[in-house]
């Protein structure tokens, strides 16, 4: 039976991998995929949109941050700053027309520069997530990253996408797009990355982050959002009793250093069965530590939908990527400062949805491949639509 199961398990996670592959007929080693997350027009009859706000908000590395407020004209609201790309406050309305901030944050630059900052709301780079002993090796050759992450390296090193000020190349009432060059060598990756961050708000309470990278040397690429959700709007203190439901019949386990072991396991009949939607809580206590697994996605499109009863939000997540990193805020200690309104952010104080490729993928090679070459474009789209019921 044991082996029946890995025999199924196995034959799902291949047809899985041959979805990904390109059907192009270009040499990508990155899925070229389109998925349909549409970004409406504003309705002919409704009120022209609010103009985009900036503000100065503070100083990195000797170069100005600002901050970008987008309105739309129903109640949403969303602020981004360029540096480290990072989502300050996502302001959406609840089931009675009562707008809240639904996400957790700092009230100024210095907070989100700060040591503790468990990346709250940032753009993630060059590679999201983990890389086991903070090496791989690419095309014969072994590259040597930064560990910070005990001795693996998370989420691009110790100055990743996350802490630098990006370009600011056009901004409009409804979109904001970042640039910035990586140079090859930085924290260890090989070539010199150019990556765009688009940002699209639209009038049916949708966000849209639309990624785009070249590189002039092969390089592992896997940009992500690092935003923490409490659709509560701060006034339940975890995200315990949100309802969560993930498009995904996989994931990849992980050892003790929540690094995956290379195998993928069903989540029928397991605390990871999220397939119908269920309390995030409900089975957290079964899962060492919490959740902060990757899911393998089923299928281009939703990805996720999460509902908080108390406040009637609900969150859909679509996405282009192959997984999504369901994380439960495991490591929040109230430790940070400059927090809004000086909470405390506990344990399961947020939680994220990263979308992204899977985790240590250069040294996975039965993962989706997240190689980047000379000549190809990586792009992957991701959008949060807000709404209520």
């Amino acid at each position: 039976m044991k082996f029946l199961k890995f025999s199924i398990s196995l034959f799902l996670f291949t047809l899985f991998l041959s979805n990904c592959k390109s059907t192009s007929g270009n040499k990508s080693d990155l899925p070229q995929v389109e998925i349909p997350i549409p970004v409406p027009p504003m309705a002919s009859n409704s009120s022209p949109r609010p103009h985009l706000v900036t503000s100065f908000f503070g100083m990195a590395d000797q170069d100005s941050a600002m901050l970008y407020t987008l309105k739309n004209n129903n109640k949403m609201e969303v602020r981004i700053t360029n540096y480290g790309g990072y989502i300050t406050n996502i302001i959406v309305p609840d089931k009675a027309g009562n707008p809240g901030d639904v996400v957790l944050g700092f009230n100024t630059l210095e907070g989100y520069k700060q040591k503790g900052n468990p990346f709250f709301g940032c753009l993630v780079g060059r590679y999201a997530n983990r890389i086991a002993k903070a090496s791989f090796t690419l095309d014969g050759v072994i590259y040597k990253l930064a560990a910070n992450n005990g001795r693996n390296t998370l989420h691009g090193g110790i100055k990743g996408f996350d802490k630098k000020v990006w370009k600011t190349i056009d901004a409009s009432d409804s979109m904001l797009v970042f640039q910035l060059i990586s140079p090859d060598g930085e924290e260890g990756f090989p070539g010199t990355v150019t990556a765009t961050v688009k940002y699209i708000i639209s009038d049916d309470n949708q966000l849209v982050i639309d990624y785009t990278a070249t590189t002039d040397k092969a390089t592992p690429i896997n940009l992500t959002n690092h935003t923490y959700f409490n659709l509560s709007a701060g006034k339940e203190a975890t995200i315990l009793n949100h309802e969560l439901m993930l498009n995904a019949e996989m994931y990849t386990p992980v050892d003790d250093e929540l690094i995956p072991t290379g195998k993928v396991a069903f989540v029928v009949n397991t605390p990871f069965d999220f397939a119908k939607s269920k309390l995030i809580g409900r089975d957290i206590d079964k899962v060492k530590g919490g959740y902060d697994h990757n899911f393998v996605l089923k299928g281009i499109g939703k990805a996720a939908e999460v509902y908080d009863p108390g406040s009637g939000r609900v969150m859909s997540v679509f996405t282009t990527c192959p997984g999504v990193q369901f994380y439960t805020g495991n490591f929040l200690n109230g430790s940070q400062t400059d927090t809004k309104g000086g909470v405390k952010y506990l344990k399961h104080s947020g939680f994220c949805l990263e979308t992204q490729y899977f985790p240590d993928s250069p040294n996975q090679p039965l993962f989706p491949s997240c190689i980047l070459r000379p000549g190809q474009t990586y792009n992957q789209k991701t959008s949060f639509q807000f709404s209520v019921r």
